[in-house]
């Protein structure tokens, strides 16, 4: 994709893939012919990188992502906040679907994330000190960027689709939690539980780029509901795909008006 320069990167979580159709595409690219990312191995991650334009700016958007759980490092996970970084980016916007811990939090709704809670057992960090990621202890205090946050209230005020603000807490996966894990987590002030985002949160408020998180709550957490099947989540994800296409449309849009990202 020569000549690219997109100030703002999103990454599409399960079920996010057909948000893209919201853009105008103008070049895709396979993961696979990315060395160091390689095919997704999750259903509903399309593994591609697009470049899309909306509001008369340019966005890249990575259209599914690699996770921890699936073996085979942080190679994979940390590529695409390296390659945001490598292209000039200022801002990333990840997405994921996740389980409403919260009573109330509703499937289908969306929540702007506010703040994490690391429970995966492991930080994207650990290893020899590349300074590429910033100082070797980064404050965490403020990853989720405040006008950011503001920025994706503001886009779904324009696309008239209600959201609410909550923390994300991220577990390694792959098997979905216990009813007592989650009574656990909700002591400990999480409002929806995942698998992803975490790990590039960390390492992209670590180099410096501004974040912003939003998660499509596809259904509710173990003890909340029967059952739980990666099938319902990309089911409701799908049901939502209309508002979460609205609210990252004009949210692109509202920062190339702006010029900041």
């Amino acid at each position: 994709m020569p000549g690219l320069r997109a100030p703002v990167v999103i990454v599409l979580g399960s079920g996010w893939r057909d948000v893209t159709q919201g853009f105008g595409t103008l070049a895709t690219l396979p993961y696979a012919d990315l060395p160091g990312l390689g095919a997704t191995q999750v259903a509903g991650h399309a593994g591609q990188l697009v470049r899309a334009e909306c509001g008369g700016g340019e966005v890249l958007i990575f259209v599914g992502r690699r996770h921890w759980y699936e073996g085979v490092g942080w190679g994979p996970v940390a590529l695409p906040v390296a390659l945001a970084c490598g292209l000039g980016a200022k801002a990333i916007v990840l997405t994921n679907s996740a389980g409403g811990v919260r009573e109330g939090l509703l499937p289908g709704s969306l929540m702007v994330i506010d703040d994490h809670i690391n429970a995966m057992g492991v930080n994207p960090l650990v290893g020899s000190h590349d300074p590429a990621w910033g100082p070797r202890f980064p404050d965490m205090s403020c990853v989720y960027d405040s006008d950011l946050r503001s920025r994706l209230d503001a886009a779904a005020r324009r696309a008239a689709v209600p959201v609410t603000h909550g923390v994300y807490l991220a577990v390694s996966g792959p098997s979905y939690e216990t009813p007592a894990e989650i009574r656990a987590f909700r002591k400990l002030g999480a409002d929806a539980v995942g698998m992803s985002t975490v790990p590039e949160a960390i390492l992209a408020h670590a180099a410096g780029l501004r974040v912003a998180g939003l998660s499509c709550i596809t259904n509710a957490a173990a003890g909340l509901t029967e059952s739980l099947s990666h099938r319902e989540v990309l089911e409701r994800a799908a049901a939502a795909l209309p508002a979460m296409t609205a609210v990252l449309r004009e949210f692109v849009a509202l920062t190339v008006k702006e010029g900041t990202p």
